[in-house]
Order: C-alpha cells, then sequence, then structure tokens
C-alpha cells in the first residue's frame, strides 16, 4: 500500500493540557478511514493540523512526504463541520469560486450532483435549508480530485435519505490513489463503508485496524465496539 500521511510523534498542548499526545498515524491510498472518538477525545485538533490550521507543539505530519503548507492545500480537500460559505452568495456563484480557486475543481462533477438533488443553481446560500446547505458543501468538497478527503462530520445535520445520498457520494467520488478520512459520531450509518478505523481518547491512539479485521477479532460491530471501549 502507497503512503498517504504519516502523523510521527504529534503532540499539541495548550498550557499544561493536552490535546494530543505523542500520535502516531499512517494512512494508505484508497481507503474510507473512521476517525473515532469521543468529544474532546482529539479528532478535531489532529484534523486542523493536518489542514496546517494548527501548528502542532511537536512532532510532524507529512502528506505525500510534504507538511502541511500552501503545497499541501492541492492534495487536501477540507469539509469542515461549521458553515464556511457566505450566505450571500447563490450556488453558481460559490461554484465560479472553487472553480477559479482550485485547478482541480471538476465542474462537470459538481454539475451532475447538484443535478441529483435538484438543487436551482440560482438560489441563495442563505434560503437553503441546513440539510441543503450540507450537502453543498459536500458536493464542493468531493468535485475536487483531491488525495486526501477529510470530512469533519459531513451527517450530523441531514435525514436519514440524505444520509445515504451523502455517502453514496464519497464512495463513488474518490480515487484508487486518494482517500477519504471522516470524523462521526453517526457510526452504524457509516460504518458500512469504512476500510479502517481509528480510535482515539484523550488525544492519544487507542486503536487502528482493518474493519473487517476489528469485527473478526473483538466479535462485535465497529458502532459496538466504540460504545464498548468508550463507555460512561
Amino acid at each position: 500500500m502507497t503512503e498517504l500521511l504519516r502523523v510521527e510523534g504529534v503532540s499539541k498542548k495548550y498550557g499544561k493540557t493536552f490535546a494530543l499526545e505523542d500520535l502516531d498515524v499512517t494512512l494508505t491510498k484508497g481507503k474510507i478511514i473512521g476517525l473515532l472518538g469521543p468529544n474532546g477525545s482529539g479528532k478535531t485538533t489532529l484534523i486542523k493540523i493536518i489542514n496546517g490550521l494548527l501548528q502542532p507543539t511537536s512532532g510532524q505530519v507529512l502528506i505525500e512526504g510534504v507538511t502541511p503548507s500552501v503545497e499541501t492545500k492541492k492534495l487536501v480537500s477540507y469539509l469542515p463541520d461549521a458553515t464556511y460559505l457566505s450566505d450571500q452568495m447563490k450556488i453558481k456563484d460559490i461554484l465560479d469560486l472553487f472553480a477559479d480557486f482550485y485547478e482541480d475543481f471538476d465542474r462537470s462533477r459538481a454539475d451532475q450532483l447538484l443535478d441529483d438533488l435538484d438543487l436551482d443553481r440560482s438560489a441563495y446560500f442563505k434560503n437553503l435549508s441546513k440539510g441543503n446547505k450540507e450537502k453543498v458543501q459536500l458536493i464542493l468538497v468531493m468535485s475536487r480530485r483531491a488525495k486526501l478527503y477529510i470530512l469533519d462530520e459531513p451527517i450530523a445535520g441531514v435525514d436519514p435519505a440524505a444520509r445515504d445520498y451523502i455517502l453514496r457520494t464519497i464512495i463513488n467520488n474518490y480515487s484508487e490513489e486518494a482517500s477519504v478520512l471522516i470524523s462521526t459520531h453517526l457510526i452504524s450509518d457509516v460504518e458500512a463503508v469504512l476500510d479502517e478505523a481509528l480510535f482515539i481518547q484523550n488525544g492519544k491512539l487507542l486503536l487502528q485496524g482493518n474493519t473487517d479485521d476489528l469485527r473478526e477479532e473483538y466479535g462485535c460491530s465497529i458502532d459496538a465496539l466504540f460504545r464498548q471501549k468508550f463507555r460512561i
């Protein structure tokens, strides 16, 4: 397997508190990986460090051998857990913005996905429902031809039918040369599409492995394993 992402001894400290502590993770290409852990486990901190939005206190991150920088923006397509687009823009204007900003943005792919959802390109973003806003943001992210897609809670605010569509979109729109890292609490909804699961707790790696191997080893689903490992 070709290595895509390497996290080496990464720690992030705020005062005396570690958000991440000596974390080592390696991800290869052609996988859909679940980043799983309770609130406060360090998932979002890790995602921000991979995206270059935070700097680690120690350790390093390499994406295809390159540290997070302007260069890796070309490799990573990131969906944050909060809306980041202007309410005053129309969908078609947002598409134009992404086409201008990202060389790898596939406008035809985005148009097809919008057609699938029957979304009006002349609609203002502010007039969309929360679920449709999340769909538009996901379409933008998955319409890039990136190497690493990072999705932070991509299905949290949408109905079950929309979740199915979003998961199909994820599955159908990444290549064997790319991987998808999904951070989510809705494990039972995404478990079927995950190739690997990565559990973190208190900023440390608790468990990582192939989902089929983990189910066989522990005799339960990934969702049940999560509940078992993080039982309060």
